[in-house]
């Protein structure tokens, strides 16, 4: 090999980094990114309801949370209870145990159901505070429980779920 063809390729290889490496400035003039004034994501606080609920008490009393919520927006929430639950009466049981008359009711209550042993231990009754804050985070509320939902955050949500739950029943208890 002579010099004549060593300088062709390495002409050829030079050539081919400059033509990279202009291609790769060029695209980055194209497409400019404006970069943020400050490189972090904000974090929205959790809400407070749900800290201290999980500590075993409510920030805001039953009535005036069973105030924010409609039966109607309750039909609409249950949906996401209702792949594991039913709430009719005489229904039967799904994943979930059936909710027809849940409040006013001892935990644990439904016939042919085998409940967790957390459930079948915790021996309440469904008030409408303890469906509260059962409904933030099942989990939390109850250790041990194999009811696996991750819980309803937003207030509204909780008071028209437990409204539409109540009214699906045949006795309904008087709203606080």
């Amino acid at each position: 090999m002579n010099g004549f063809e060593l300088n062709k390729i390495i002409a050829a290889v030079l050539g081919t980094v400059v033509i990279v490496f202009s291609i790769n400035k060029f695209a980055d003039i194209l497409f400019l990114a404006d970069k943020p004034q400050q490189s972090a994501y904000k974090i929205e606080k959790a809400e407070a309801t749900l800290a201290s609920a999980s500590s075993g008490e409510t920030k805001v009393e039953i009535s005036e949370l069973l105030a924010m919520g409609d039966i109607e927006h309750g039909k609409k929430v249950f949906k996401k209870c209702s792949a594991c639950h039913m709430v009719a009466a005489g229904g039967k049981n799904m994943i979930g145990p059936n909710l027809w008359s849940v409040l006013g009711r001892t935990t644990a209550a439904v016939e042919g159901y085998k409940y967790s042993k957390a459930l079948a231990a915790y021996g309440k009754t469904w008030t409408f505070d303890e469906m509260n804050g059962f409904l933030i985070k099942p989990s939390a509320h109850i250790k041990g429980t194999k009811m696996a939902f991750a819980g309803l955050k937003k207030e509204k949500d909780r008071a028209s779920v437990i409204l539409f739950m109540n009214s699906k029943s045949d006795s309904p208890l008087p709203t606080p």
